[in-house]
């Protein structure tokens, strides 16, 4: 999937995961299709930190606990989450971006939840390790559901402008 326009918007990372790529855990994905309509106002630059941080689709499921991210089998994968973040963190620096848009929920791009290590599918407090580094890079971090929002403002204000 290529986001990328040569008009040079302003660039926004997406969780590619929203954008309908197949690199959820089980080999499927979350797609918004509306989050596509983004392109109207920016360049999208899908990313799964997973995916960039070296692990396969599919993968085991992976949660948080305490500070290492472990697989449903037993195998910490911290490495490659925090790998993935890094890189993620690096496109932002290198595009300057503000704004990321990730998939809340998850280990990596979880903006105001995460599962809580025990695969019980119980959710807790917190966020992703992708999340937490671009926070510190100043970026500031959509869900999805805020995305969706984000959007129909951009709507209505571009609606307004053509009145």
């Amino acid at each position: 999937m290529l986001y990328l326009n040569v008009m040079n918007k302003e660039k926004i990372l997406i969780s590619a995961c929203l954008l309908g790529e197949n690199c959820k855990y089980d080999g499927t994905n979350n797609e918004v299709k509306k989050l596509k309509e983004l392109t109207k106002y920016y360049d999208l630059i899908p990313i799964c930190p997973e995916v960039n941080g070296g692990l396969k689709t599919p993968r085991y499921k992976s949660e948080i606990s305490n500070t290492r991210v472990i697989t449903e089998n037993g195998k910490d994968v911290t490495d490659f989450f925090n790998d993935g973040a890094y890189w993620a963190y690096c496109i932002a620096i290198k595009f300057k971006i503000k704004i990321a848009i990730l998939k809340d929920k998850s280990p990596s791009c979880g903006v105001y939840n995460v599962y809580d290590g025990t695969f019980k599918n119980k959710l807790v407090d917190g966020s992703g390790i992708t999340t937490k580094l671009l926070k510190k890079a100043n970026v500031k971090v959509l869900d999805e559901n805020e995305a969706l929002k984000f959007l129909q403002e951009l709507e209505t204000l571009n609606h307004d402008k053509n009145i």
